[in-house]
Parts: structure tokens; sequence; C-alpha cells
């Protein structure tokens, strides 16, 4: 059965958020044909130009959740923090919801994610679960931990570490995981999907390189520099992951490789993800096409590599808020290889997500080095 005769030009395809990653997806749903229906709370949202409706109201409402998805045949997720008893309300009424609320409850948590971790034999660092500050006291002799806010955290917001009775100043005073410090060699990641026919493909594991001052992806490297085993192994847990967790559409595993050889599941994202940018033009499938595919129970996509790559996220300079002006970006792409992705946000602020570059070249150490130059020439300022 051909996609227009499966889904038609009356297909309507939801995504609660109109960010940057609903951005890319509809960049890639055009060329399907497909019909996306955006709703985000900022009326100047990324999405607003590009998708086929665009409604400003709050992702956490029910009812305006609940509204905007029951004329949907589809719908699905660019952001965890949502409405999700709307979303099972709708998936009751026959809405097809991915990924499934069920999945997004517990993943929005997380300490419901590290449960399930325990339960389901996936490795994940040692952790304790705290309500308040107070609960701290009892592990001080423990220390270090990361303290991480069980919801609402995302792109290093959330998180705090806490090394010393010290830091107990700074900890958060909500509910929240205290994960033991890991002795990790790298950061590593894997896209992987699957539909609802429970098919899987998953990407080649890739490395990332984080701001210690903004707490976010700063390079992202294609593929990583890991042996056959350890990237085979990592794949596997992704695998086992998402299978485990009977969830449609795609999610990002993020995984801590320790000095020892163990390879343990950080934290897991069940959308396209800032460590899959990449795979637009490094891999023969996007993780967001893939990503469309696998909401839509299509057969997936190609994951292999195509070219190495760097990733580098464009992020607001520290002290600069108004008006986005991306300084360098000409001189950049005059370097062969270079390819922008300006996401259309109007005000930059401080380590804010602006865009990203992602630098291809015949060998991942030319395109190392290009991408350190091209981080050194653009400047998002105002």
């Amino acid at each position: 059965m051909s996609l227009q005769k499966k889904y038609g030009k009356n297909f309507r395809l939801g995504v609660l958020g109109g960010g940057q990653l609903g951005r890319m997806l509809i960049q890639e749903t055009i060329n399907f044909d497909v019909h996306v229906h955006c709703l985000d709370p900022d009326v100047n949202a990324p999405c607003r130009d590009v998708a086929h409706s665009f409604t400003v109201g709050s992702l956490n409402d029910f009812d305006t959740v609940y509204q905007f998805g029951k004329d949907k045949d589809v719908l699905t997720v660019e952001i965890e923090n949502v409405s999700v008893d709307a979303l099972e309300k709708l998936e009751e009424e026959g809405v097809k919801v991915f990924p499934q609320p069920r999945v997004l409850r517990i993943i929005r948590d997380k300490g419901l994610q590290k449960q399930f971790y325990l339960d389901n034999g996936i490795p994940t660092p040692g952790f304790y679960l705290v309500d308040n500050k107070e609960e701290i006291n009892k592990y001080i002799s423990e220390f270090p931990f990361m303290q991480k806010m069980r919801t609402g955290g995302y792109d290093g917001k959330g998180v705090t570490p806490l090394r010393s009775e010290t830091d107990l100043a700074t900890a958060f005073e909500v509910p929240s995981i205290l994960e033991k410090f890991v002795d990790f060699e790298k950061e590593l990641s894997v896209i992987v999907a699957r539909n609802e026919n429970g098919q899987t493909k998953v990407y080649p594991t890739v490395e990332c390189e984080f701001s210690p001052e903004a707490n976010l992806v700063e390079f992202l490297f294609s593929p990583a520099d890991v042996s056959p085993e350890i990237e085979a192994k990592a794949e596997q847990i992704a695998m086992d992951v998402i299978d485990k967790l009977g969830m449609v559409g795609i999610l990002a595993v993020e995984l801590f490789l320790t000095k020892s050889g163990e390879i343990l599941v950080n934290e897991i994202a069940p959308r396209p993800h800032n460590s899959g940018h990449h795979t637009i033009e490094c891999n023969v499938t996007s993780q967001f096409e893939q990503h469309m595919r696998s909401v839509l129970n299509l057969p997936l996509g190609d994951t292999r590599i195509v070219q190495p790559g760097v990733m580098i996220n464009l992020l607001g300079e520290k002290g600069f808020t108004g008006s986005a002006f991306y300084q360098g970006l000409e001189e950049a792409i005059s370097i062969p290889g270079v390819k922008p992705h300006i996401y259309g946000k109007e005000e930059t602020k401080s380590f804010r997500k602006m865009g990203h570059i992602t630098v291809v070249a015949p060998t991942l150490d030319e395109a190392k080095i290009n991408g350190r130059i091209v981080k050194d020439l653009i400047k998002v300022v105002c």
C-alpha cells in the first residue's frame, strides 16, 4: 500500500511542541507530503511558519491538549513535559499516541525511569530517591552525588553536583534522585527506533563532549571512537531499553562508558534528540525521518553512516539577550562540509540552543579539526 493510499490528504499528524525538534521533523515530513499540526505555548515558536497548522496553548493543560488532539490520527511529542492525562484519554478514544502515554509517565519522572532500569536488569549508576533537602543528610557519608530533579529538568537544568556537605546550600528542595558519581571515560549516545510492528533499527554509537559551564553538548562525534565490542554492547543496551519499554517512536539512550569498560545508562529521551542531529547529513536516514516512519508504522530506514561528522551546538553567548545575530556564520560556511541549521528563534539568551552546525569530511579527524575552527568562528550575539 502506498503512503498516499495509507494515509491520504486528510491524515493529520499532531505534534505537542513547536520547537526546533518539531521544525526539523516537519522538514522531513514535507518530503512525504505528510501534514503536521503543532501545539506550543510560544506564539513565535520555530514551527509557527512551517507547520500545516499552528495552535498556541499550554502543553500541560488537560483541556488544551485534549481539544488539540481529538481530531488527529496520530499524536507525538517533541518534549516530555506534557499533559499525560489528556494523552491517555485520547488514546482511550482511539487516537494513536506515540510514544505511548504509559512510556511518557515513566520517562518524564527520573525516579520511575531509574526503577524501570533496576526492574529490567538494565545497567545504570547507583542512586537513592529523596523527597527534600533534609533527606539528603542521610547520605552525606556517601558523597559525592549528582542530584537530579525527578521532573521538570531539561538541557542541563535541574541537575547539580553534591560533592561535599557545603554543596547542600545549593541542593534542590524537591523530589530528586541522588546518583552516584561515575568515573567515566566517555559519554556516549545511541539512537534507536521501533514501529508498531516491532521492527527496530539502531544508529551507530556517537560520542558527546560537554561544555562544563553550560552543561550541554558542545561537540558530538560520529562515529564514536570506541572498540567494536563496546559499540555492539552500547547498541544492544539501547535495543533492550526500547523493547522492554514496548515503545513506539525514536529513543535516545545516553550512556556512560566507565574506565573499567562498563556501559551504564544515564538517561533516555523518547523523541528526536540533540545527540541525533548529525544524522541529517551523516546517515542514510535522519532521526527525524525515522521518527516519522516509526510513529506512522512505516518500514524503518537505513541507519548506516554515509560520512563521518561533528555536530556543534550553537548556543547563545553568555551575557547576551536580544534579537539574535550569528556572527561569523558567513566565514564558517566557506569551509567545505559545513552545514548550518538555524532554528528560527527570534531572541537569544545565555546558553539558549539557537541552532547547530554539522561538519562532514572524508575522515572524522578532518571533521574534528574543522569543527573546532567553526566553534571558534561562530558566536550568537545580539
